[in-house]
Formats: structure tokens, sequence, C-alpha cells
């Protein structure tokens, strides 16, 4: 059996066909048009899969359901996305009926980082974990929590919304209206934000972590906070969750080696437990295919192994 994954984000859309052992059979990605209605954007993507499912030559028959991960706020219970920054437009769209009712079968939604979390428990870089964190942090930043076996969801899916904790209100107002949120400071478009700022054109954030190498003496103390900050985030999550493990994906982990050294030192001297000290804090491993593979496993993998709050 199959299951179809979508992936819903602010500028892309990506879907998958998905087997039980996690391979992605055929796949698709297209832009998310934020100038047309929710609803026709929905259409659009009901038959983006429907074409894929002709495509990769098999029939409904053969899929056992539709996972769709997209950004939160959302309230999975009710199966609506209710109002993603990213998705201006998208204000308590019934996202899951309108997909059930075109394909009339299994459809469930989860924030996109608790997906991404699941796809890296199932087949990705926490396989022999029962407890750890997985933070994306790119566009934006959030978490997927793994605790005691069990996909933490919360009681409308919004758990690990991580990105507005406040970690430092000097760095300014984040859009959510609270000052000094995390994904305010060190998401990948806060980082190309402030890094073009400073040094007066604009910049990629691969741009701004580029010059940071070479030793920009501008960019150099700029990029050292933002690790000091990426630091004090994981320790938080650490000290709250005592996870086994932190998995780190989205855009912002490709600097590599750099940012991983930079935040396992600072967690070796932060974290209250002793033991903690130690967390292992690794790449993630199923890249940019997280989000398809995740949304899969809501209906692949044994529902016993998500919970709610």
């Amino acid at each position: 059996m199959y299951a179809v994954g979508i992936d819903i984000g602010g500028t892309k859309v990506a879907i998958a066909i998905v087997n039980q052992d996690g391979q992605i059979i055929h796949q698709d990605k297209f832009n998310t048009d934020l100038t047309i209605e929710p609803k026709a954007m929905i259409d659009r993507i009901n038959q983006n899969v429907k074409v894929l499912i002709t495509e990769a030559e098999l029939n409904l028959a053969t899929i056992s359901g539709i996972g769709i991960g997209a950004p939160g706020p959302l309230n999975s219970q009710k199966g609506l996305i209710t109002r993603p920054p990213n998705l201006k437009r998208w204000i308590n769209v019934p996202i899951v009926d309108q997909i059930q009712n075109f394909f009339n079968m299994p459809v469930r939604l989860e924030n996109d980082a608790s997906a991404a979390a699941l796809a890296e428990k199932w087949i990705g870089a926490a396989q022999s974990n029962d407890d750890f964190v997985y933070i994306t942090i790119s566009t934006g930043i959030g978490a997927g929590i793994y605790a005691n076996g069990q996909l933490m969801t919360g009681s409308r899916g919004n758990a690990g919304d991580f990105g507005h904790t406040v970690i430092d209100p000097s760095f300014g107002q984040c859009h959510c209206g609270q000052y000094g949120c995390l994904e305010h400071i060190a998401s990948g478009t806060a980082i190309a934000r402030k890094g073009s700022e400073l040094v007066g054109e604009p910049l990629s954030t691969a741009e701004v972590f580029s010059r940071y190498q070479l030793n920009d003496p501008v960019l150099q103390p700029f990029i050292n906070d933002i690790f000091r900050v990426l630091g004090a985030a994981c320790v938080s999550l650490i000290n709250t969750f005592d996870p086994e493990k932190i998995v780190i994906g989205g855009g912002v982990s490709k600097v590599g080696h750099v940012l991983f050294k930079e935040i396992r030192d600072y967690v070796k001297r932060h974290a209250l437990n002793p033991d903690s000290r130690d967390t292992t804090i690794v790449p993630a491993k199923l890249d940019q295919d997280a989000g398809v593979l995740g949304a899969a496993a809501l209906i692949l993998k044994n529902e016993a192994n998500i919970q709610g709050g």
C-alpha cells in the first residue's frame, strides 16, 4: 500500500507518493499561489495529486490515505489551517474536508515540523530514539517533539511552535507582535534581513554565512550572536523536554560543521543537568524530503505513535 504526502509551504507545495518502506515512488513540486483563494489552491493540489497517482500508474484503491503537513497555527482535530503568517489568506480553511471530499479516503493534518519529526523517527536521524526534538531553521523556525515514544502534538496540533519563544527582546518586534522571538532573530529570513542591513546591500542567507566564514568584520559578531541564540534555544528545549537527541534541519542547517560545533559548545556550558550537556545534536537526515515523508507517515505509521496534549 501507499500514501500521499502533501507538504504545504508559503512559497511551494511538495507532493509525493510514498510506499510502506518510506521510499518516494513519484513526486512533484509547484508554487504556492498566494494571489488566489485557498479553496482554489487546494483544488489545484487535488488535481496535481490525481495526476501524480496516474503518472505512477497506480489506482486509488492502492492509496491508504493522504497526509498533510502545513504551517501553524492549525487545528488538526478539526482539519483546519487557521492562520499561518506565511499564508495570509488561509484563515480557518477546512483543508481536510476539501481533500477528503475529492478523494473519498482518510486524510490527516499535522503541523509541518511535527510531521518532519515523525519522518526522522521513521527513516531518518532519530530511528533509535524515543525522546528527541526536531528543529527546522528555515524561512521560519519550528519544532517537532517526540517524547516517551510518541509524537506530541498538543490539543490542536500546535505543540512545538518554538519559533515564537521570546529569546531576546532587544532584537525588536516579531510579526506575531512579541519582541525578540527566536524566529525573528535566527530564521533564515531574519539572518538575510539583518545581515543585509548591516552591510548595506542585499544578501541571501547563504551569502551572509559565506562572508562570515571569510571573516567579514561586520558579520562575524552578528553570526556569533546567532549561534549564541540558537544554543540558548537548544538549552531551553533540553531543560524542558530532556531529549536524548536534537535533530536540526532546514536551510540554515546547511551551514554545517561550524553551526553544530557552536551549538554543542553552548549546550556543554549551559544545560542545567550535567548529564544533559552531552545531548547528541545532529543534522537531519532527510533534508528537503522530510515534509512529504512525514506527511505520508501520518497515514502509514501506527496511530498509537501520535498523541495529543
